[in-house]
């Protein structure tokens, strides 16, 4: 039986959410080994002078514990 544990990040990106994300999943694999799925639970947005300044994702990651 795996072990598996989820902890939730906030991640951001002035380029896309599909970027944030990936700025989620780099940032929590320099301290977190094993990730296996990220769930996506919101998506904002940031506006500034009438454009799009920055992205922002809750995800939860999920990484299996080992013993």
């Amino acid at each position: 039986m795996a072990i598996l544990k989820v902890i939730e990040v906030l991640s951001n990106s002035s380029t896309s959410w599909e970027d944030a994300a990936q700025n989620a999943v780099i940032e929590a694999s320099n301290t977190i080994k094993h990730i296996t799925s990220v769930n996506i639970n919101n998506q904002s947005l940031t506006v500034k002078d009438g454009r799009v300044d920055e992205y922002r994702l809750n995800v939860k990651i999920t990484f299996a514990v080992k013993k």
